[in-house]
């Protein structure tokens, strides 16, 4: 029996567009996999402390957190980082939805990366999760296309990149959704066509990456 990991980003639940291209690609992948397990860690709901990476940064150098609203025990601190880790670890696939909050990822998304950053089986070669399948189900409020006025600013999805693809040496596919606020922000009410269209282009392809996916984990499972 195989594990998809399902991360969500979004602090909305009616209405996101990450989430929603998440429920395309899960759905693909059960259609598949029926038996598979789905691990659900929903950081937009349920964000994890941010005092657990100060806390275990400053221990790792002999320190103590700069202020007492970066204390938490050290032992708490641990034992979620490890859950954190563990759980990447016994995943065969992850599903990460996330959106783009001010050009780049929230707190809640780089809380979690930096746990997982601080297990030295995960950062250091050769990663245990290597090889293994990421599916990005993204959204992006605007245009950030070579051409477009915000070419350049997305700097969450080169980072996701930058840790899955290069640090945990993980296979990356995108479904990614932009122009996202068109239907809701005065002055983008021209790209609202365009917006319906990557939204249902990323649909298709969240679906295409949760069938390919599931077939490779039952493949590598048989």
């Amino acid at each position: 029996m195989s594990t998809l990991l399902r991360v969500d980003a979004s602090i909305r639940l009616d209405g996101s567009v990450s989430r929603a291209l998440a429920d395309s690609a899960e759905a693909a992948w059960k259609a598949e996999h029926p038996d598979g397990v789905v691990v659900r860690r929903d950081l937009g709901q349920h964000p994890l402390p941010a005092t657990v990476w100060p806390t275990l940064a400053a221990a790792q150098v002999g320190q103590e957190p700069v202020a007492d609203s970066d204390r938490m025990p050290l032992d708490e601190a641990k034992a979620i980082a490890a859950d954190v880790a563990a759980e990447l670890r016994a995943a065969d696939a992850v599903l990460l939805a996330v959106p783009l909050y001010n050009y780049g990822i929230a707190q809640n998304v780089k809380t979690w990366i930096d746990l997982l950053l601080i297990d030295k089986e995960l950062v250091h070669g050769p990663s245990p999760i290597a090889g293994r399948p990421a599916i990005f189900a993204l959204a992006r409020g605007g245009g950030y296309a070579p051409g477009t006025p915000k070419h350049g600013w997305d700097h969450a999805t080169p980072y996701l990149e930058r840790i899955f693809g290069e640090v945990f040496g993980m296979n990356i596919r995108t479904a990614a959704a932009e122009l996202t606020l068109a239907p809701v922000t005065p002055g983008m009410e021209q790209l609202i066509d365009a917006s319906k269209v990557s939204e249902s282009e990323a649909h298709v392809d969240a679906e295409k990456h949760g069938t390919v996916v599931a077939r490779e984990v039952i493949g590598t499972a048989a």
